[in-house]
């Protein structure tokens, strides 16, 4: 194990240990964004296949959420209910999406999932100039379907599980934080069974040295996200990282069809 430590080139998995932790500590704050930002890195800058690009996310994201989920639990984040709503329906889309994904050629996906995640970032900069002040708590009224499409598109797009369930959740006027701590914690569930499919189907050849620098840096992140949900006001951050994603989206996908 030392042995392979000392071989590891450090200074190339560096950035993805920051990435990890931005786009982590963004999404513990926000319930959404670490595979949206982390598949648009690894697809437009590292030219990772959709495919492989999202396996390697979901795998990262089964340590980031589980370490997340756990500390929203002991913060007292999470709705049970609305949980088992979303937990359920969001496993069977996300196993359907990574078994399509799986099985479609990459230069047939890659403009998809870029034009897709352009959306997403659209959306984000939509939903932070939108955003309440001091919204009234509700009840979600609609949340089973929000699970199905929401982990289908987080396994095909490589991300969105966040950007789908929390802001609709949030667009019906739930509880800002306790949204934040229930997306999290479902997607512990979600994220292992996209994983698991992904394996099943291409291999465990997916998982690179550059998963292992997401994997760190998401680790290191993932218990403040909790604290920041409880304290910080995500109209800020959700605009931030809409402005980011929908900027880097659209020039892969420029790149994608040029």
């Amino acid at each position: 194990m030392l042995e392979f430590l000392a071989n590891v080139d450090w200074s190339a998995v560096t950035p993805y240990i920051a990435i990890g932790f931005a786009a982590q500590l963004v999404d513990g704050a926000l319930g959404m964004a670490f595979g949206v930002i982390c598949s648009t890195l690894l697809v437009s800058v590292m030219g990772v296949p959709p495919a492989r690009a999202s396996a390697g996310v979901h795998l990262v994201e089964v340590f980031t959420t589980g370490a997340s989920g756990i500390s929203h639990v002991l913060h007292k984040n999470v709705d049970w209910s609305l949980f088992a709503r979303l937990a359920i329906p969001g496993v069977i889309g996300g196993c359907a999406g990574a078994y399509l994904l799986s099985n479609i050629d990459a230069s047939v996906t890659r403009p998809i999932v870029m034009l897709y995640l352009t959306c997403i970032g659209f959306y984000l900069l939509y939903k932070a100039l939108t955003y309440p002040t001091a919204p009234k708590p509700k009840e979600a009224k609609v949340a089973t379907p929000l699970g199905l499409i929401g982990g289908f598109l987080d396994a095909s797009g490589g991300g969105g599980w966040g950007p789908v369930v929390t802001s609709n959740l949030l667009i019906q006027g739930t509880d800002p934080r306790k949204t934040v701590g229930t997306v999290n914690t479902a997607e512990f569930f979600l994220t292992t069974s996209i994983s698991i499919t992904f394996i099943l189907t291409i291999g465990l050849e997916a998982f690179t040295l550059v998963t292992g620098g997401l994997l760190i840096g998401g680790l290191i992140a993932a218990p403040f996200g909790a604290v920041i949900a409880k304290r910080i006001q995500p109209k800020t951050l959700m605009l931030m990282v809409g402005t980011v994603l929908t900027a880097t989206s659209l020039f892969s996908l420029y790149k994608a069809l040029t």
